[in-house]
């Protein structure tokens, strides 16, 4: 049972950093930097193909959080030496998520610390008077797991062919960063326990504002993105009234699930619980044990160490950012959303790998995790009308895809596209060769081709290829093009037009780019009628 929660909890996890040692591609590295930040000097490096990258790695953008677990983060003691910004920071404090094998290109562990609230930062030029997107990564993981140092994130071919600032960062995540205390304690120090890891966000933001002009970026043109649990932030940032005017457009990629934060009952229910298992009378006996005797406690709790996020506690986040409509604080941000085709051909794939070979008649069992039992026949005899080619396993992977991630990404980009920004739709397509092809296009393959970073990701797209770079010159220049304008059309994608629930107008990313109407439309209008809002738990 150990293991298998341990497996799963990494797949959710994706990518984060303890797993196996990498060989990452070649950058190369010259001469130190110095960034005047506000709070003091950090010396970075010149990287990248061609030496004109500065990188500042762990910069600090808040204080310390140990002895003060469960409070704000403040401002950090100002320096005079420049501190080391050549290596990242501490990773915040999460579960051990086992490995992941298709991951092991991005792994890069950090260790952890309560010492964790550090920024990463790639530009091509300081107080140059240039002013260039700056595109703030928010990492996947859920709100549980990951940090800004994965190979995968690094932003060096990103800043090089997009003449962009990019920037990655840590901020505190599960019981950390999302235990709700307000009702379980007056104590004004925990009032905004339960949204900690979303106010970290804010305030690395606001450092992003303060430093633009340092970094050589502008602070009018800002973009959040990020991937499955990143696009879950991107998606609560939208909707939380002080991050208004620290970001001005945002991309979700695999990750609109959360388009409803956790409401105050069922979030103090878990915070109670989290007490209750740690052996602990009052929230300060909670904030005072040891840092992993407090991990220990909560895969032991309810929340199993996994079930986590944003509380709408009516003070950092006032409503749903997606339910029952588009949040108004962002009425005015363009989006661009989309998904993967087989995302759960990884986690309910290499997790479960009896499911590439189902047969008909275990389907019917296999489906009522995802799909209320009484439309489970209903759904089935649908899937097969609409994909005749289909095996058994592909009916699940694709229902299950559709209900965890597909849906929520219409549903958000339905919504959104009642505002006056316009709203973008993709889904990826193309294939990876690894474990033989089976996985299809899982979650979290995008992120190789956003950040152009083929070369660190072979262990999930296959060795390098023109086929791969072919993909990162597609979505990376999309993604480029969108920070810049709001618009991620290019010369080389078709005319893409804005979405809206009458055209559907997808544009999909494969070898060959189509702009489709409607993809899959026998599949969507049977699976939005029968399916729940929201992922299956």
């Amino acid at each position: 049972m150990k293991q298998a929660f341990k497996s799963t909890l990494a797949l959710a996890a994706l990518f984060a950093s303890a797993l196996a040692p990498v060989t990452a591609a070649p950058s190369r590295a010259t001469s130190s930097a110095i960034l005047q930040t506000r709070f003091g000097p950090v010396a970075g490096k010149v990287e990248g193909s061609k030496g004109q990258v500065r990188v500042y790695r762990g910069i600090r953008y808040a204080a310390s959080t140990e002895g003060r677990r469960f409070q704000r983060a403040s401002d950090p003691s100002p320096w005079t030496a420049p501190a080391d910004a050549s290596d990242f920071g501490s990773d915040c404090p999460q579960p051990e998520p086992g490995e992941v094998p298709v991951f092991s290109s991005w792994a890069n562990p950090r260790g952890m610390s309560e010492d964790c609230l550090f920024l990463n930062v790639w530009t091509r030029g300081q107080g140059d008077n240039k002013k260039r997107p700056i595109m703030v990564w928010l990492h996947g993981g859920g709100y549980v797991t990951g940090s800004g140092s994965s190979h995968g994130y690094d932003g060096s071919r990103l800043a090089e062919r997009g003449d962009v600032v990019v920037v990655t960062l840590n901020h505190r995540l599960n019981a950390f960063g999302y235990s709700h205390l307000a009702q379980v304690s007056d104590d004004p120090r925990y009032a905004d326990a339960g949204n900690l890891g979303s106010l970290d966000i804010i305030k690395a933001l606001q450092w992003v504002r303060d430093h633009a002009e340092a970094i050589g970026g502008d602070a009018g043109n800002v973009t959040i993105f990020g991937e499955s649990g990143g696009a879950a932030k991107v998606s609560t940032l939208m909707a939380m009234p002080d991050a208004r005017g620290l970001f001005h457009r945002a991309i979700a990629q695999s990750g609109s699930m959360s388009l409803a934060g956790f409401d105050p009952r069922l979030a103090s229910a878990l915070a109670k619980d989290l007490l209750a298992t740690a052996g602990a009378t009052t929230v300060q006996d909670l904030a005072a044990m040891p840092m992993d005797a407090l991990l220990k406690a909560m895969v032991q709790s309810r929340s199993r160490g996994g079930f986590y996020r944003p509380v709408v506690d009516g003070r950092a986040l006032t409503r749903h950012p997606y339910a029952p409509d588009a949040t108004p604080v962002s009425a005015d941000i363009p989006l661009l959303v989309g998904s993967n085709a087989n995302e759960m051909r990884l986690q309910g794939g290499l997790g479960q790998p009896g499911n590439f070979a189902l047969t008909w008649e275990q389907l019917p069992q296999k489906l009522e995790a995802f799909v209320p039992a009484a439309a489970v026949a209903e759904v089935i005899t649908g899937m097969r009308a609409a994909h005749p080619g289909y095996s058994a396993s592909d009916v699940f992977f694709q229902v299950a895809t559709f209900r965890n991630y597909r849906s929520a990404a219409l549903r958000q980009a339905e919504r959104k596209s009642a505002q006056p920004a316009p709203v973008y739709m993709y889904r990826l397509d193309w294939k990876t060769p690894v474990e033989g092809g089976r996985l299809g296009t899982p979650h979290a393959l995008d992120i190789a081709f956003v950040f152009d970073n083929v070369a660190r990701s072979t262990s999930y797209t296959g060795p390098e290829t023109k086929q791969t770079q072919r993909m990162a010159d597609l979505m990376a220049d999309a993604w480029i093009a969108f920070a810049r304008t709001g618009n991620p059309a290019t010369r080389a994608l078709p005319q893409w037009s804005t979405y809206s629930p009458a055209l559907r107008a997808t544009m999909i990313f494969d070898v060959k780019p189509q702009l489709v109407v409607d993809p899959d439309a026998a599949e969507r209008e049977l699976l939005q009628r029968l399916l729940p809002e929201g992922p299956a738990r």
